[in-house]
């Protein structure tokens, strides 16, 4: 049953995305889901993000390790993924496919570190049809660019 709760549900590889749904958290006072894959990508530098955008292209669903959360009791949920090779990252692949909800506010938050949200929204909004978008915002590496980032986030939030 909605009844206003706000869910923030993000997966984060170098931090970025986590930063955001924290701050969403501080800013709105949602609950948090952090998704976390049961087997993480272990490569370092670049060859993470080759082998991640492998798997997002191919539209991979890598198993989650366990969470509870009942989507039923929230009447927002803001969906948090870096980009890889334009589109959502394989983790939140895998939470769209295991869990279905309609009738819902949704806001769509990514980062990346230059490439933009290429296809990304647009394959959220086929992936979530029959909620309502209330608000997309793609942020360039958050993390170095901190108080821009916050600032620009906080207008996106008094906007939606």
């Amino acid at each position: 049953m909605d009844n206003g709760k706000k869910l923030v549900v993000f997966y984060s590889l170098g931090g970025n995305t986590r930063f955001i749904a924290e701050e969403i958290k501080r800013e709105e006072k949602t609950d948090l889901l952090e998704l976390k894959l049961k087997k993480d990508i272990k490569s370092k530098g670049f060859l993470k993000y080759l082998i991640g955008g492998r798997q997002a292209i191919t539209d991979k669903k890598p198993e989650l390790l366990p969470y509870n959360v009942n989507l039923d009791q929230y009447e927002t949920i803001f969906i948090g993924s870096p980009i890889w090779a334009n589109h959502f990252s394989p983790a939140v692949n895998t939470f769209l496919s295991e869990n279905s909800f309609i009738n819902k506010n949704i806001a769509l938050f990514c980062c990346h570190a230059g490439g933009g949200e290429g296809k990304a929204f647009k394959h959220y909004k086929e992936r979530l049809k029959g909620n309502r978008f209330i608000g997309e915002i793609e942020l360039k590496d958050p993390l170095k660019a901190k108080i821009e980032s916050v600032s620009k986030l906080k207008n996106w939030l008094n906007n939606i």
